[in-house]
């Protein structure tokens, strides 16, 4: 399962969205509950939003319940995520993910299309009312693997469609069954399995 991502490149496209937060600091070391960016689509546009990573949908009574994924195969059905499926999807940028392996003491792998590349997670975002503010929160959706799930990884098309609110369903369930996308991976020292690490030394070689 996708725990861990990383974020400290983007591209100018992103950048230059508004709602991109001025002086957004590199994340090497990003954790469900973390504070993170999403892309959506609004009806005035584009934009980037800060939200939690972590679903809170509006009638959620159980906040201690809060999914940082969404199964790709139930994602239509399931109560949890079918409105925002429909009606609240996004993108989360990313530059690669992160998985553990092995039986005995896991090793890290880092998961990315290529050297400083940017990648999109397709995603799902709700907003969630407490009093006279609204919080935003998101789920990344995953696919399954030959041994772990990983992020569906979206190419520009399946970007634009996935954001679009007038993409037919057909379409966007021709997405979630998408191969899973080409990616490098380097085994990693353990400098990653510390959570609060935040710094480029996540990503040293084994």
């Amino acid at each position: 399962m996708c725990g861990r991502y990383a974020l400290f490149r983007w591209p100018q496209a992103l950048a230059s969205l508004p709602g991109f937060p001025v002086g957004h600091p590199a994340q090497w070391n990003i954790s469900p509950g973390a504070s993170v960016l999403i892309q959506r689509q609004l009806e005035g546009g584009p934009e980037v939003a800060r939200v939690r990573w972590g679903l809170t949908p509006a009638w959620l009574t159980d906040l201690s319940r809060t999914p940082a994924h969404a199964r790709a195969e139930t994602l239509a059905e399931q109560p949890m995520f079918r409105e925002a499926f429909r009606q609240r999807r996004c993108l989360m940028p990313a530059n690669g993910f992160y998985e553990w392996r092995g039986s005995v003491r896991k090793r890290p792998y880092w998961l990315t299309p290529g050297e400083g590349a940017s990648l999109y997670f397709a995603a799902i975002w709700e907003a969630y009312p407490v009093q006279d503010q609204v919080w935003l929160s998101c789920a990344v959706v995953t696919q399954a693997a030959v041994n772990q799930r990983r992020p569906l990884i979206l190419d520009e098309a399946g970007r634009e469609a996935w954001l679009d609110p007038l993409t037919p369903l057909s379409r966007l369930q021709e997405l979630l069954a998408s191969p899973p996308a080409p990616l490098r991976e380097c085994a990693l020292a353990h400098f990653v399995n510390d959570p609060k690490l935040d710094a480029p030394e996540c990503l040293t070689p084994a």
